[in-house]
């Protein structure tokens, strides 16, 4: 969304008023827009997806190329297995949260809970497509030594292992 290029096509499509007074994207003006315009999520997805997965393979390259290389590699993908990619990956974890505190957290955020539910799938189904999942409903300790136990069986694979 930084790159002066999506903002003007972004801003093409869905008019000066989703800039803000620097000529960057405002997401808080945008995402109601881009729900309630026929297309608009899409239209995103079509300008959006492509850089991000030019991005992340161009930062895999630079990760394998370090002396040493990192241990693991971990993509963060809100919107995985509605995109279709969860084959670019050698394992897909889940963090999920119950309604109520996904609610609470999207409308933080200033964000329409609804909208953006009815376009992704159910988390029964994204824990179900998942090789692991947590419920991220307590503290942050817990989701910490949860990531820990991840990184330990993950880390030092080879590729595809």
């Amino acid at each position: 969304m930084r790159d002066p290029e999506v903002a003007r096509a972004i801003s093409a499509r869905f008019g000066d008023d989703v800039l803000d007074a620097r000529g960057a994207v405002d997401r808080a003006r945008l995402g109601p827009r881009a729900f309630a315009e026929e297309g608009g999520i899409a239209f995103l997805e079509g300008l959006i997806h492509p850089r991000v997965e030019a991005r992340r393979r161009e930062w895999i390259v630079r990760q394998d190329a370090a002396q040493p290389p990192p241990p693991l590699l971990v993509c963060e993908v809100p919107v995985l297995f509605e995109a279709g990619v969860e084959d670019r990956f050698d394992a897909v974890l889940v963090v999920t949260a119950g309604e109520d505190v996904r609610r609470a957290r999207v409308e933080a955020r200033g964000q329409r809970f609804g909208e953006r539910q009815a376009r992704q799938l159910s988390e029964d189904e994204k824990v179900a497509r998942a090789d692991g999942a947590f419920a991220n409903d307590g503290s942050l300790d817990l989701l910490e030594r949860w990531v820990a136990q991840r990184f330990a069986h993950y880390a030092g694979r080879s590729c595809g292992a």
